[in-house]
């Protein structure tokens, strides 16, 4: 179970997370244009398949360090809040443009579910974060395993929201997404990004 107290911080980071586009929000907003919602809902299916992949992964990978060398979790979580401020930066001066050239492509329906878990295997950057993230919320007295997948559900619930209403605005409108609207949102988070990976890795060191 999960300490409620870290539930409140632990979303909102999960919606930090998710909320600003990333190649899986670029080729979900390009679908969605090509043939609408429907399309863009079926590789939000794909790419949330291939993110419980990678918590599983995690969660194993997490589980068997705790049980071999508990001194080495400490470690990894401090790598991990270093990552997380790194990214932050790369959040931070990220230009904000989404690149839509392929948005009139049409596609299978099944081929949208299989593009969408591709693009998620595809960028190492999502395994990676899950391995930083996760961990920082795990209590080291409990076994890893079934901390890590309950956490990996729950930001895999925020990313399936944030994602729909992506799909959906972009069902809509072209014209919601402009590089200036984006390059704030990465900026923005970015900065609390870099912020909550210090907190993390100063706290995890008491």
């Amino acid at each position: 179970m999960i300490d409620p107290v870290i539930l409140v911080p632990y979303i909102g980071a999960c919606l930090l997370f998710s909320v600003v586009p990333g190649p899986a929000v670029t080729v979900v907003v390009a679908n969605s244009l090509a043939r609408g919602t429907k399309a863009g809902l079926l590789t939000i299916l794909g790419t949330e398949i291939a993110m419980l992949s990678m918590v599983f992964i995690v969660a194993i990978g997490m589980d068997a360090v705790m049980t071999a060398v508990s001194e080495a979790f400490t470690i990894i979580k401090l790598v991990g809040a270093a990552y997380l401020i790194w990214m932050g930066w790369k959040m931070f001066t990220a230009t904000g443009e989404l690149d839509m050239g392929r948005a009139g492509e049409r596609l299978p329906f099944m081929r949208y579910i299989l593009r969408g878990a591709l693009i998620n295997w595809s960028n190492p950057k999502t395994l990676l974060f899950l391995g930083a993230f996760l961990p920082q919320f795990v209590d080291t007295s409990r076994p890893a395993f079934a901390q890590i997948m309950t956490l990996g559900l729950i930001v895999m619930a925020v990313a399936t929201a944030t994602d729909s209403i992506y799909a959906v605005l972009a069902g809509r409108a072209r014209d919601l997404f402009t590089t200036a609207r984006v390059r704030m949102m990465s900026r923005v988070s970015g900065v609390v990004l870099m912020i909550g990976g210090v907190w993390l890795g100063l706290v995890r060191k008491g």
